[in-house]
């Protein structure tokens, strides 16, 4: 089932059904249901009454009081450069998706891509000759919060909450909390996505051919194949796409004009990370809400979903090595931190998995940190049995003695706040 689109969207893809990713390569959690969707006004969470207290909000209430200005460049790129630059996000981790799966979609296309960057609190979409900016930004208790901003020069700029965006970015595709999400679609030439092929949401677990549907993709991925940089041409065949000369572009110059953009790139290991991330965020989020609603028979099974999705144990193999274009690998892993040793959660591995160190990053976010005590405990808990050797569920059989080593070192040496057990 492929959802109407409504205002608000900022994701690739606007879903309200579970879509399910291969089932070779998913590792089941007993009891989580992705399926259910929680209540947003419920009264531990009030996500609607309460004040918001992600990036975006806090660079709001900066322009209100004039503690901070947005600088408007003439031309297509209006405030962008600036609202990145204040929001701490790096211009090569822009992504393009051509299908219309925005609520500005009949903007969007093959030749005028939508432009999305991020970084782990804040995604940012640009449309050409858009009306608004949109944004994602991460609330640490509440999940994600949305927002425009009126791409007019105007001399008291200021982001709008658009709660509406939940109407698509709180369902089983975002695992029942405000999320966002990334899909793989079958565009036609035009970029509107096919209503009766599949359309799957998207993350570390999805097998390589199944991907980014509807994206650019630049950078080189060997003999794997994925539904980038494709359209399906044939109406009488939507879930065909025209693959010739497809794979391992090193440029996009050939499919639309990068002049009002700040790269031609949509690099494919930048496009890996969003994926990785997403799920990640929402999984905190969902475990959170539980707690604080009070729904302590769905912590053990959201824990746990959440434990094997952090140490990538059902990820999907690389059988070649990926490489971008931009510099995005080189920044995203600089951004540490590092131990004692040097080494990092963030950096890539890229040959036969994503990382060098298979852990997610995310575990020194503020969505983690926020978490409830008592979910924080059992994520520590049962990660340290992992780590430590102590739990040798073949669910984990990926991780050789050496990964589990390497990774508990690097949290002792990264992570605050880490239980006294993890120093011994």
């Amino acid at each position: 089932m492929f959802a109407r689109i409504v205002p608000g969207v900022i994701a690739t893809i606007v879903l309200l059904a579970t879509f399910a990713v291969a089932a070779d390569q998913l590792i089941s959690d007993k009891s989580f249901d992705e399926g259910l969707i929680l209540n947003a006004e419920h009264p531990a969470i009030e996500y609607f009454k309460t004040a918001a207290e992600d990036p975006v909000a806090h660079l709001d209430r900066a322009l209100a009081i004039g503690k901070a200005k947005l600088e408007f460049k003439p031309g297509p790129l209006g405030y962008l450069p600036d609202v990145l630059k204040k929001l701490g996000v790096n211009a090569d981790s822009q992504v393009l998706v051509f299908s219309k799966t925005s609520f500005q979609a009949a903007k969007i296309g093959p030749r005028t891509p939508r432009a999305l960057f991020y970084n782990d609190n804040v995604m940012i979409g640009s449309v050409q000759n858009g009306d608004v900016l949109e944004f994602a930004a991460l609330d640490p208790r509440q999940g994600y919060v949305f927002y425009t901003l009126d791409l007019h020069q105007s001399d008291d700029p200021r982001f709008v909450r658009r709660d509406v965006c939940l109407q698509c970015h709180q369902g089983p595709a975002t695992l029942g909390v405000p999320g966002i999400m990334v899909g793989s679609v079958f565009p036609d030439a035009g970029g509107m996505p096919a209503s009766r092929a599949g359309n799957p949401v998207t993350d570390h677990r999805t097998s390589f051919q199944e991907r980014w549907g509807g994206w650019y993709v630049s950078g080189t991925n060997g003999g794997m194949v994925h539904r980038g940089n494709a359209v399906a041409r044939d109406p009488r065949a939507p879930d065909v796409l025209e693959s010739q000369g497809t794979q391992n572009l090193l440029s996009l110059a050939k499919k639309f004009d990068a002049m009002n953009y700040l790269s031609g790139n949509s690099d494919i290991v930048a496009l890996m990370t969003l994926e990785h991330q997403t799920r990640m965020t929402n999984l905190m989020v969902r475990g959170a809400w539980d707690e604080r609603m009070g729904q302590h028979e769905r912590i053990a099974p959201d824990v746990e979903a959440m434990l094997t999705y952090m140490l990538f144990a059902d990820e999907a193999k690389l059988y070649d090595p990926v490489e971008g274009v931009s510099t995005f690998t080189k920044t995203f892993a600089e951004r540490g931190p590092r131990d004692k040793r040097g080494r990092s959660l963030r950096e890539f591995d890229l040959k036969t998995r994503m990382f060098k160190y298979p852990l997610s990053y995310m575990i020194y976010s503020e969505a983690f940190d926020a978490m409830p005590q008592a979910v924080r405990e059992r994520v520590y808990h049962r990660l340290y049995d992992v780590l430590s050797g102590k739990d040798q569920d073949p669910k984990f059989g990926r991780l050789t003695a050496e990964d589990r080593k390497a990774i508990l070192e690097i949290l002792r040496d990264t992570k605050p706040g880490l239980p006294p057990y993890y120093a011994l």
